[in-house]
């Protein structure tokens, strides 16, 4: 497909026929009007139209290296169907005139997709907000100039979507206020965060730092671009759609305001993404300090609360990050039951002996998700729990093999391969019991060591490698 004919021709250039929201904001920037309407205190907004910081965000390295990133990150498309293959044509032939509309004002984002991702919980999703390949690389160009500015006021207990710092710093930071006796939490759950975060407040918040007013209406664009989901247009005046290179920045802005508070009222927390606790010496401690700031996050940062989860426990009552703690000379990690189940459901996923697939497959990708699940989870304590998932996880990878052996015959050449004897290859080739129990008898022909010669990686092997603990 040519990009430069047919449905992306003049993507952004034309609007007819395109389903484009109609903001509040006409005419030229010069008027500044859009963030003295929107933001509650105007006495902070000082020379806006001066600073030159969209320059820096439309100079043709950070868009070069914006370009970059999304080209790595792939990901499906968004509302306009291109896709990431298809996109650098498309920016040589159009940049310079979007560059130009961004510069004049004129750029309005498109719509951004709407996909629900399943949560744990049955029947609830998460939403994501999917938006077109090119609304991602003026975001990700945008969050390139704007994270170094922002990253100096951020809080050193928040760890999420920032460049050097993981789950595994905030989990660790959660050991330290334990060990030191901050044992009692309050187990922060923010309501829906991304749907719920105030526009208004956040412009406010910006506003503070930023002082070229064109890279705050551009960013209030993004935020009030609306969303299209099972092929119907809605408004989003309120929210940050969850799913673009812009709003994890924009979550931490926002989020930044709370930490600020907690600092100055001298508490301990640990903060990832909208994932928050509180760490206290005592549980009346913990319920008065969570009395205490419910107020501030509802009435000044227009936050809500999940009452129901939001709760004060003992820390080894509570799931952090996927992990849970237990106390054993000083406080340990452990992998939570939660997690554990989730784990076992994706193995059973891909060892599943109807999945058609072939064994090379299938090896690629269980090493894939092992290394990955075992990268994160390294920093706890689960040895015994991955020699029992093991033995589990060979059980049922003799099962797909047995039944890949349809016939005698065929079971018969395959175990003679494993160099047996001739009195065992027939015993087990003319085995009459179900799959699953067969699968037992053939741990005598597939053992452990011809498992990983077949290419499988083990849970225990591969964490005796990494543990951190």
């Amino acid at each position: 497909m040519k990009v430069t004919e047919g449905k992306f021709k003049d993507r952004q250039l034309q609007r007819e026929g395109q389903l484009q929201k109609e903001t509040a904001e006409q005419g030229e920037y010069a008027e500044a009007s859009v963030c003295r309407k929107i933001a509650e205190n105007t006495d902070i907004i000082t020379d806006l139209q001066r600073a030159g910081l969209l320059e820096k965000i439309l100079h043709r390295d950070n868009l070069n290296k914006a370009y970059k990133k999304v080209k790595s990150n792939k990901g499906s498309g968004g509302v306009d169907g291109m896709c990431v293959e298809e996109l650098l044509t498309y920016l040589r032939e159009h940049g310079k005139d979007l560059n130009q509309q961004i510069l004049e004002g004129k750029y309005k984002p498109n719509p951004v997709r709407r996909v629900e991702i399943p949560k744990e919980e049955k029947g609830k999703y998460r939403k994501l907000g999917i938006p077109t390949v090119v609304d991602r690389v003026y975001q990700q160009a945008i969050t390139q100039v704007l994270t170094p500015i922002f990253e100096k006021q951020f809080s050193e207990n928040s760890f999420g979507f920032r460049p050097k710092r993981s789950a595994h710093d905030a989990l660790k930071q959660c050991q330290r206020n334990a060990n030191e006796g901050y044992v009692y939490v309050v187990d922060m759950d923010l309501e829906k965060f991304f749907d719920n975060v105030c526009q208004s407040k956040l412009i406010e918040v910006l506003s503070r730092t930023i002082k070229d007013g064109r890279v705050i209406s551009l960013i209030h664009k993004y935020m009030n671009a609306g969303v299209v989901s099972k092929g119907l247009f809605e408004k989003t005046e309120v929210g940050v759609p969850q799913g673009g290179p812009l709003s994890p920045l924009l979550s931490n802005i926002m989020l930044n305001e709370l930490d600020k508070e907690l600092e100055r009222r001298g508490h301990r927390f640990v903060r990832y993404a909208d994932d928050c606790m509180i760490f206290c010496k005592s549980r009346k401690s913990a319920e008065r300090t969570l009395r205490n700031i419910l107020p501030y996050i509802e009435e000044k940062l227009f936050l809500k609360v999940n009452r129901e989860k939001t709760c004060v426990a003992y820390i080894s009552k509570v799931k952090y990050l996927g992990y849970s703690f237990y106390r054993h000379k000083g406080f340990r990690f452990r992998v939570h039951p939660k997690s554990v189940k989730k784990m076992k459901k994706k193995l059973r996923e891909l060892t599943d002996r109807s999945n058609a697939w072939s064994n090379e497959n299938r090896i690629l990708k269980l090493k894939q998700f092992i290394k990955g699940w075992v990268n994160y989870f390294k920093l706890a304590d689960m040895k015994q729990l991955l020699k029992e998932t093991d033995k589990w996880l060979r059980h049922r990878i003799r099962a797909i093999y047995w039944k890949q052996w349809k016939k005698v015959r065929t079971r018969i050449q395959k175990l003679r391969n494993l160099n047996l004897p001739e009195r065992i290859v027939f015993e087990i080739a003319n085995c009459r019991k179900g799959i699953w129990r067969s699968a037992e008898v053939l741990n005598q022909a597939l053992t452990n060591k011809e498992i990983a010669n077949l290419g499988y990686i083990s849970l225990t092997g591969y964490y005796l490698q990494v543990c951190e603990n």
